[in-house]
């Protein structure tokens, strides 16, 4: 077993003294060399090709993994060789000439190394060679580039992706995304999905993966797909999705910086909680957290330092830290951050009792001076109508699952009668147990969690999606206050002190947060259109992203805007948007956002007509289906003017963003394709894919969003909702 120190001194080379291109002339480390030694393929022995990441102005690190049935037990040597010329004519000296990097058998036989001693803003091509008796096998050639010097005045070119599901589904986007010339790429998460095809967002047919350790996985759905839980289940994954083609072809020509968002664990995670039976049962696993933690550490190319090796024994969320940040010349310097692993629960958990009331009469006036429209009435369960009511909603309440102790205190009067009506429905008329009316004096008026939207016992729908705004401002606010700031502290107040301080010390042009999830707010008005009553009202869609922590995203955000030149690049949601993400007392102070769309899974569109089909309530709601069919025109309706800082929404296409940022200008290429593009195999017919643009950009000192109106740039006025 290779002790921690040498495993340590496996993965860090040095390219000596002063690299520098073989053109600047000096005493450059670069030989020219002609090596005799015969080379066979190797790609056998290297089924997940090569990848590069974290590119700094004199480093960048390399990976490989090895795969040798007849050393499966052990460690395997290999060598790795950079040089400046694909053909390795020109090689940069590492170390004693070839460095010696260990694919060891405790990651899966994953080789990673930090090369440093590089020459900054230079290309590198990296191979990776398995001596095997007397045969050489060669791994592909790799393209990487490092970082531009702190002081360079260059432009920097770039890409972000997110969101690329595997099951039924092709990466087509990479297709064309290795067809552009980057400096390097930024993964802003869902590099994998864990499960084996929930129909709930997952295609059913086409290619798929079955765990060959299933005994390890979770069953979903009395066993239909499963979930990876062990640390087996989680390298599969990743051996599978980077056995990808077009995937491997964009590893293999750019270098990756990469965060993870929720499904390198766990859908909708938070911690080392996942949300699979919506509160049914606690899911908390730090065990199956940290082998996604590992498995992680292991296939992706990131820089943890000069002294990190995993440690499975060491304490969720202490195990790793992925936060970290990139200077790129003079005019970006890029912040990753990491928003599940520190995370809080969501504010309305999935579990809760729907008609419970978390917030009474006395506390609304004891913080807000007076009870707000949003409130309703409300009653004691236990004593109003001499217990009737209790004993009407306690059936109710463990029908669904729900403890009798959930049938106590304050009550909706709104849920009160919901439950009493269905309870009539069976009893005779002389019966039936009297509806309360909710116009009777002497009500007390709260708000319960059916106020905020949770019309389903144990469901996603009115806790993480659709949940009524104007109660949820109310509601959150006030838990923020109550529990100092800890009901939204996303980012735990180590990493969020570190992120501010780096955010305002850059001295780079643009500070570019790369962010997990949607920043801007998302929220739809459905008052004026043709639905019930009850659904008339203003709804948030997504509080599993930044609107269900609106309160810590203003301090961020009144932060950010004294910084100034802040954009967020963000993925997550599967659509493209362009917006800015102001304070909600002041507009004015705002940074910009740019969402990218999913490289292969189901757009946001498509998701939200999965929520709808598959929700008891929502489905019944008539005209729900073309409100999602339209959801972007319901985003950026002028009439109700719930969203006036969205300036682009496209909820229906796969993607990825290009970048090109100046000391002038912030210039974004959103690239989509059809959704259905994702469900064909286009690698050997690269000309019937058809990638659309569209350009935005931002410019300097200001804080605005201008299209590209055919050569053309309009600025976005938020005011009137037009571009001017």
């Amino acid at each position: 077993m290779l002790k921690r120190r040498e495993f340590l001194r496996a993965t860090l080379v040095t390219a000596g003294a002063l690299a520098v291109p073989a053109c600047g002339g000096g005493d450059d480390p670069i030989n020219t060399v002609d090596d005799d030694r015969e080379l066979t393929d190797g790609a056998a022995f290297f089924p997940q090709s090569i990848a590069s990441g974290d590119p700094r102005p004199d480093s960048v690190v390399l990976w490989a993994r090895v795969q040798d049935g007849e050393a499966e037990e052990a460690d395997i040597d290999l060598e790795v060789e950079v040089a400046l010329d694909a053909e390795f004519r020109q090689r940069v000296t590492l170390d004693d000439g070839q460095a010696k990097v260990k694919a060891l058998a405790r990651h899966d036989h994953c080789a990673k190394v930090k090369v440093r001693g590089l020459a900054a803003g230079t290309v590198y091509h990296y191979r990776f060679i398995y001596v095997k008796g007397d045969t050489n096998y060669v791994s592909r050639v790799g393209r990487t580039r490092t970082a531009p010097a702190p002081d360079a005045d260059v432009h920097v070119r770039f890409a972000y992706v997110s969101c690329q599901d595997y099951i039924g589904r092709y990466y087509n986007t990479y297709l064309a995304l290795a067809e552009e010339e980057l400096d390097f790429f930024v993964h802003l998460g869902d590099y994998i999905y864990e499960t084996t095809g929930d129909p709930s967002f997952q295609s059913t047919g086409g290619r798929g993966i079955t765990f060959t350790d299933e005994e390890g996985a979770i069953p979903l759905a009395d066993g239909d797909f499963h979930a990876a839980r062990s640390l087996s289940n989680y390298r599969q994954l990743y051996r599978t999705y980077r056995a990808d083609a077009n995937l491997q072809r964009v590893h293999e020509r750019f270098p990756m910086i990469a965060t993870w968002d929720d499904h390198e664990f766990s859908n909708d995670a938070y911690g080392a909680t996942a949300t699979y039976s919506d509160g049914r049962v606690d899911e908390t696993d730090e065990d199956r957290r940290k082998a996604a933690n590992q498995a992680w550490f292991e296939y992706q190319p990131v820089d943890y330092g000069e002294d990190f090796e995993y440690d499975p024994g060491a304490d969720f969320p202490g195990d790793i830290r992925i936060y970290r940040d990139f200077t790129f010349g003079r005019h970006v310097h890029l912040v990753m951050t990491d928003l599940r692993s520190y995370r809080p629960d969501h504010l309305i958990p999935e579990g809760a009792f729907p008609g419970k009331v978390v917030l009474d009469q006395a506390r609304l006036v004891d913080e807000l001076g007076d009870v707000p429209a949003v409130a309703q009435p409300y009653v004691d369960i236990e004593r109003h109508g001499d217990g009737i009511y209790a004993t009407a909603l306690a059936g109710a309440a463990q029908a669904a699952g729900y403890d009798a102790a959930d049938v106590t205190g304050n009550i909706s009067v709104a849920y009160i009668n919901q439950i009493v009506a269905r309870v009539n429905e069976g009893l005779p008329e002389d019966m039936r147990i009297p509806l309360i009316d909710p116009q009777q004096e002497g009500l007390e008026r709260g708000i319960a969690y059916l106020d905020l939207g949770k019309m389903s016992p144990h469901s996603a729908i009115g806790s993480r999606y659709f949940a009524i705004k104007d109660t949820v401002d109310v509601y959150s606010a006030i838990r923020y206050k109550e529990t100092e700031g800890a009901s939204e502290d996303v980012m735990g107040a180590e990493q969020e002190s570190w992120f501010l301080a780096v955010m305002k010390g850059s001295k780079a042009t643009w500070k570019v947060w790369g962010n997990e999830y949607c920043l801007l707010p998302l929220a739809i008005d459905l008052g004026p259109y043709n639905v019930p009553d009850a659904f008339k009202r203003r709804f948030y869609m997504n509080l599993d992203a930044w609107d269900g922590f609106r309160n810590k995203r203003n301090e961020l955000v009144e932060q950010l805007a004294e910084v100034g030149n802040v954009v967020a690049i963000t993925g997550d949601i599967h659509a493209f948007y362009a917006g800015t993400v102001g304070l909600d007392a002041d507009p004015e102070k705002k940074i910009v956002e740019f969402v990218g769309g999913a490289v292969s899974s189901g757009t946001f569109r498509e998701l939200l007509t999965s929520q709808v089909t598959g929700d008891p309530v929502l489905s019944g709601v008539p005209g729900a289906g073309l409100l999602v069919a339209g959801i972007d025109s319901v985003f950026t309706s002028t009439e109700t003017k719930i969203n006036p800082h969205l300036a682009h929404a496209n909820s229906h296409a796969n993607g990825f963003v290009v970048v090109e940022a100046s000391g002038d200008a912030f210039l974004v290429d959103m690239r989509s394709i059809e959704p259905a593009d994702v469900k064909t195999d286009y690698t050997d017919r690269r000309g019937d894919l058809k990638v659309e643009s569209k350009r935005f950009r931002t410019l300097a000192g200001e804080s605005d969003i201008y299209r590209d109106d055919g050569g053309t740039w309009k600025r976005w006025d938020a005011s009137r909702q037009r571009w001017i």
